[in-house]
């Protein structure tokens, strides 16, 4: 449902430097970690967003002790409970958020205890049979409590059924590995968790797999496709940890560099993140980009003799940052391609779908296969195309871009940002020339 929108008037951008809100997945990987801690754990420049309110509401049910150090919330200590939550019985409310979602159920799961884990209505869409599958074979009794393979799930008493090797399918969501990845430490025993088929989204792991030697576990990753966990491991956070900057939030800036030819610098992640959804910084070069790296910030423009080239993407690597270029190849010219790209299907929103009808809004043609989007812009885009945005906090972000081709737009429903990032239209009018 459409409560409100936003007018988006055409704009030309002036020199601006973005502070970027914390990564969302970063932010609640490490908040779980640091719960399952055997110390306490600072954190700092954690994000302020919906999915974070949902991931701190349901470890506080949980009897994990958290010092709010700032009005924002985005300074927090974390009094780890050394492998174990004391609260076995629950009733956790996580809204639409897949970040706490699959990881708590996996946690849960391996822990043991009587928990019922539900969200909103989309929550109740997005599978999570393929994660459920994996913890029953390693001795997790999971009951669907709705649709089969997908949540509400009731969670009950953990059973170690000797079973070392795990296997999961790879091809749905990232989500699921990291949180079987991070679950199965709690056990002390060693595990091999074998992916069937191509695993998606590899970059995601990476933070994972980063962040959880940060925490002081170790896997041996075998070319994505096996992950070995030593047995007598344990989590022990680090004294203090900074979140990086949402490396997907920046890609909306970055491309406004592009778009608007101005210089636009974001801060907060540079050339050593670890969140791989920087190299979209990569893909704006291919396609007419001039990039600077420092360590703690990327900056785009665009020469003034230099066309935004149409391009043919393999988007695995960065499916939520490809959204962008969904909207960025409307200023092309030319048809351009995104493909493999299926993990869209079953996001906040099915947002191949979404994308391809509000693309078609502004006059584009746009061919949606099942795992690809092939989008043609019109010589001119449509004036003051009212955008729907499915309740998804991408849909919103993206198409504020089309601001900077010549016309107004209006965004239906804008508070969806809250979800990552709550004051995005704020900053992305303040970067408009006066």
């Amino acid at each position: 449902m459409t409560y409100d929108s936003i007018t988006l008037s055409a704009r030309r951008l002036k020199a601006s430097t973005v502070a970027l809100p914390g990564s969302k997945s970063i932010s609640n990987r490490t908040l779980l970690l640091a719960a399952l801690s055997d110390n306490t754990c600072e954190i700092r420049s954690l994000l302020k967003s919906d999915d974070t309110e949902r991931m701190l509401d349901a470890l506080a049910q949980l009897n994990v002790p958290i010092d709010f150090l700032n009005d924002e919330h985005t300074h927090v200590r974390i009094h780890g409970q050394n492998g174990r939550f004391s609260c076995k019985q629950a009733d956790l409310f996580l809204g639409n958020a897949g970040t706490a979602f699959r990881p708590l159920t996996a946690a849960l799961a391996i822990l043991g205890g009587d928990y019922h884990l539900h969200g909103v209505a989309r929550m109740h869409e997005r599978p999570i049979g393929d994660l459920v599958d994996a913890l029953r074979i390693a001795g997790a009794q999971i009951d669907y409590l709705g649709k089969q393979a997908y949540p509400p799930l009731r969670i009950q008493t953990y059973q170690d059924n000797g079973v070392r090797v795990i296997p999961i399918k790879g091809n749905v969501s990232s989500q699921f590995l990291t949180a079987l990845l991070m679950a199965l430490p709690l056990t002390g025993k060693a595990f091999e968790i074998q992916v069937q088929g191509e695993l998606i989204s590899k970059p995601y792991i990476d933070i994972t797999l980063n962040l959880m030697k940060k925490f002081g576990v170790n896997v041996d990753n075998q070319s994505y496709q096996t992950f070995r966990l030593p047995e007598h491991q344990h989590y022990h956070a680090p004294e203090i940890i900074n979140v990086e900057g949402d490396a997907s939030s920046a890609s909306y800036f970055l491309a406004a560099g592009l778009l608007s030819g101005s210089p636009i610098r974001v801060t907060g992640l540079g050339k050593n993140a670890i969140q791989g959804d920087v190299a979209f910084a990569d893909e704006l070069e291919k396609i007419g980009a001039t990039v600077l790296w420092g360590e703690d910030f990327i900056e785009v423009s665009r020469a003034t003799n230099q066309t935004i080239l149409p391009f043919d993407l393999d988007a695995n690597h960065i499916p939520d940052a490809a959204m962008t270029l969904a909207v960025v190849a409307l200023a092309t010219g030319d048809t351009c391609h995104l493909r493999n790209i299926a993990s869209w299907r079953v996001k906040e929103t099915d947002r191949i779908a979404a994308m391809a009808t509000e693309l078609r809004k502004l006059g584009a043609m746009v061919v949606e296969d099942a795992d690809a989007l092939h989008i043609t812009p019109p010589k001119q885009l449509n004036h003051l195309a009212k955008i729907d945005t499915y309740d998804d906090h991408r849909m919103a972000m993206c198409f504020s871009l089309v601001s900077l081709m010549g016309v107004d737009i209006i965004i239906n429903d804008p508070k969806c940002t809250h979800k990552t990032f709550p004051t995005y239209f704020d900053v992305f009018n303040g970067l408009s020339r006066q």
